[in-house]
């Protein structure tokens, strides 16, 4: 991952296009790409299947909000410690978690100006 100065995000959030994500994916989570390749393949076949245009809609506004969140190298790793303790076992801390986590995913859906799901 790219580094930045001062806590600044790694790179500017990019229109909420396909190719778009797909290079801000590439430029910051490369690790990422095979996941939104096969996300976006899924997402295209089922709404090819249903005619309808919701789950790219959907694989949009995920991917949108994942690169909101790890072009900011901070926000990124409270979200994966976040993410981690959720795991812990212990129900307060699960709880706390998921409230953490859903503040950061509501912010990060009014940040980029589409609907949370």
């Amino acid at each position: 991952m790219t580094t930045s100065a001062a806590g600044q995000p790694l790179i500017p959030q990019p229109p909420a296009t396909v190719a778009a994500l797909r290079q801000a994916i590439s430029q910051i989570a490369p690790a990422a790409l095979p996941a939104f390749t096969r996300e976006l393949d899924q997402a295209a076949d089922q709404s090819r299947q249903g005619s309808d245009l919701a789950p790219l809609q959907r694989f949009i506004t995920q991917w949108a909000v994942y690169v909101h969140i790890q072009r900011q190298p901070r926000l990124a790793a409270d979200f994966r410690r976040w993410e981690d303790t959720a795991e812990s076992g212990d129900i307060a801390l699960v709880r706390r978690a998921a409230s953490e986590l859903g503040h950061i995913l509501d912010e990060a859906h009014a940040a980029i100006g589409l609907p949370s799901q």
